[in-house]
């Protein structure tokens, strides 16, 4: 490992060898339910309210110290090629631009981060206030301890911010009137034929797209208004019986979700987990494979919410 503080060039450095393939680093950067228990210096934890990992998307979160104090940070990223590269901006105080790398060395990733600051004073003076140097440093440290005890990445994690208060976005999940406006791929057409929002109840809806008519169920296990939705999801038929997805045998025939929602200076940051039910082998392995997919979907779908949200917040 290797830190430099090269005033002269504004720049602050830490490097490390982890015993980690490079995408398992990429998703413990980039997914927020990993990056919450490792990011900041010793005895920080953190509460995430965004993060919008693409190509100017933000990344919200206050870090909380050891002492009770909390500090805003706001980070936008400038670029980001999958594996091998994030570049951010810090647009709160202090200004600053971060490159992180990702080497593969074998079965081992070489992580480098780079911060680079405005000016040789601005690095002195985040040294003497905030010790940047040995906190980047205990950053690592806290990456390097967090992979030897993560899990296997078997659920799909998409997080999302929208300018809306929580009442708004959940009442956005439970009316028929609402969901047939947003939910669904980008351009298909939901009809709703039946929505009993309750535990034990179901969602069953109709999707014209390109690739023709499907239908699709919830199962609603758990409701707890308005901050908890826990449901399952799967492919069906008219009728609401659950079929096989119309493109693979090898997708799950059935996905546990549960949708959180929490609120923050009057917006709402709605977090998804889902995975497989009972599923084989290689359904787990097709589903994971999907990730990049369904993230990319889902963000779709979620543009579509965030642009029905904004017809009722003007």
């Amino acid at each position: 490992m290797e830190t430099k503080n090269k005033i002269a060039d504004r720049e602050l450095t830490v490097s490390r060898l982890l015993n980690a393939p490079k995408e398992l680093v990429w998703e413990l950067w980039t997914n927020p339910e990993h990056i919450k228990h490792w990011w900041g210096p010793n005895g920080f934890t953190n509460t995430i309210y965004k993060m919008d990992v693409k190509n100017g998307g933000e990344w919200d979160f206050t870090m909380h110290g050891p002492d009770g104090t909390n500090f805003r940070n706001i980070h936008t990223f400038v670029e980001l090629v999958k594996c091998e590269k994030i570049v951010l901006r810090h647009v709160t105080p202090p200004h600053f631009g971060m490159t992180v790398t990702f080497t593969p060395q074998g079965n081992k990733t070489l992580l480098s981060i780079t911060s680079q600051f405005e000016s040789a004073e601005q690095l002195k003076e985040v040294i003497r206030v905030f010790k940047a140097d040995e906190g980047l440093k205990q950053n690592v440290d806290k990456l390097e301890k967090y992979i030897a005890t993560v899990p296997a990445q078997n659920e799909l994690v998409i997080m999302r911010q929208f300018n809306a208060p929580r009442k708004l976005v959940f009442d956005a999940f439970s009316q028929a009137e609402a969901l047939a406006q947003w939910w669904g791929p980008k351009g298909a057409k939901i009809e709703v034929a039946k929505l009993d929002f309750k535990p034990g109840g179901i969602f069953h809806y109709s999707m014209q797209s390109p690739m023709g008519e499907m239908w699709g169920k919830f199962n609603y296990l758990e409701i707890t208004k308005p901050e908890k939705i826990v449901f399952t999801n799967s492919f069906s038929d008219k009728d609401a019986n659950t079929v096989r997805a119309p493109f693979s045998n090898d997708f799950p025939m059935v996905v546990k979700n549960t949708l959180t929602l929490s609120e923050h200076e009057g917006k709402t940051t709605v977090l998804l987990k889902g995975g497989p039910v009972n599923a084989t082998e290689a359904e787990q392995t097709f589903f994971t494979n999907m990730f990049s997919g369904m993230q990319e979907g889902f963000g779709g779908t979620f543009d579509q919410l965030d642009e029905y949200l904004s017809t009722l917040t003007k």
